[in-house]
């Protein structure tokens, strides 16, 4: 089948999960011999127009606007054009898949006009990032996601926890709903045996202390306070000996002067952004990897962290039980919950051979349940049950 894929984000623009996602699961649809074109907007050096694994690339401009939600209907018109003379000069297509509201009404507009079912993948909600709608901007956001539901053939969530949040907060019926999870490419993380890591890891701490970190975006619902409040207490029992890394670009200078205020500073290192290539060389020195979150659909860093064989804490907000099974693939604390976070890193960090056994096990449950190839034909099966429902259907 031939399908055409809208989504704001794709490599090397990284802005949440959705680039990743987009970026590993087409390739395995390419495998079973699906055509792939996917619609995203221009970034830095990258070409207009390029085939990446397989998948075609078209990369289009968006005139800026004097605000976001200005910008983004700059951006849906330039994609629905975009859209509609790929699917004239390159069609037919058989469906059309919009990843989140913000590209919904390009591929609205696309279903309509060409008659195409739509599928929509919704990786989160404004009601679950805020826990609630409280302003117009929240509501216009929420009614934006609500449209694209209504329009779409069918849903695909990424966890149960999603599956009941988009019943909830946008009223979608449940018999629309299909749970496909993230996955992730484990040999996308190994070791350079040329590298020197000693060298890298004294760039963030000295050889005796431990190296915990946070990596996400830099956001009040990753929960990132909730793991500075937990570090006095690591310490104490640490005897100083621990070094936190927050990994991720955007504005630090409220957890930077909450670090001051615990005393805790010196002890806390901010890095900004960093490279994909750093990322997978600093996992290799990493003794923990954390995810306090107060918000998560589903929690990919995480297996990002599986697959660099780093144990991990994770809290139990949304989607991450799904991910992390406590105790077998690693600790699950409770959210917003200091203390309980606290303890959990420290169960990491001073129990090695249980570290290294929750390590093991989170290594094998990525072939089991989080790998791209099955579920690639997991979403396979819901284009195939759609292209036959509307081969049935008078439009």
């Amino acid at each position: 089948m031939k399908i055409l894929v809208l989504s704001w984000e794709f490599p090397p623009r990284l802005v949440g999960g959705i680039a990743r996602h987009v970026a590993e699961l087409y390739p395995e649809l390419i495998k079973l011999g699906h055509e792939v074109h996917l619609i995203t907007i221009e970034f830095g050096e990258a070409p207009r127009y390029e085939i990446v694994e397989g998948i075609h690339i078209h990369r289009v401009s968006v005139m800026p606007g004097h605000d976001f939600f200005q910008w983004v209907c700059h951006m849906n018109q330039s994609m629905g054009d975009q859209g509609g003379k790929l699917i004239l000069e390159e069609g037919p297509f058989d469906l059309v898949h919009a990843h989140d509201w913000l590209v919904g009404d390009a591929a609205i507009a696309l279903k309509h006009h060409f008659r195409l079912p739509l599928i929509a993948t919704i990786h989160a909600t404004e009601f679950g990032r805020n826990n609630g709608i409280y302003n117009d901007s929240q509501r216009y956001i929420a009614n934006k996601e609500r449209q694209l539901v209504e329009d779409a053939w069918r849903i695909i969530v990424c966890s149960h926890y999603m599956k009941e949040e988009v019943q909830k907060a946008l009223g979608s019926s449940p018999d629309k709903l299909d749970i496909v999870y993230n996955g992730i490419r484990p040999d996308k993380k190994h070791r350079d045996p040329d590298f020197d890591y000693q060298s890298f890891r004294r760039c963030f701490a000295n050889d005796q202390e431990k190296i915990v970190y946070y990596v996400g975006r830099i956001t009040y619902e990753k929960g990132i306070l909730v793991l500075l409040n937990a570090v006095p207490r690591i310490l104490e029992q640490t005897s100083g000996n621990t070094k936190i890394v927050i990994i991720g670009g955007g504005n630090t200078d409220y957890l930077k002067s909450q670090s001051y205020n615990l005393g805790i500073h010196e002890q806390c290192c901010f890095t900004g952004f960093m490279s994909d290539e750093d990322l997978d060389k600093f996992q290799v020195i990493a003794d923990c990897a954390v995810f306090p979150s107060l918000y998560e659909p589903f929690g990919i860093v995480a297996l990002e962290s599986f697959a660099a064989r780093v144990p991990v804490v994770v809290s139990n907000a949304g989607g991450l039980p799904e991910v992390v099974r406590h105790n077998d693939t690693g600790i699950v604390t409770f959210a917003n919950n200091p203390d309980s976070l606290g303890w959990g890193i420290l169960e990491i960090l001073q129990n090695p051979r249980r570290a290294q056994y929750l390590v093991d096990q989170a290594y094998e449950d990525l072939e089991k349940r989080f790998n791209w190839t099955k579920l690639a034909k997991e979403t396979e099966a819901i284009y195939k049950q759609v292209l036959q429902e509307r081969a049935k259907t008078i439009w």
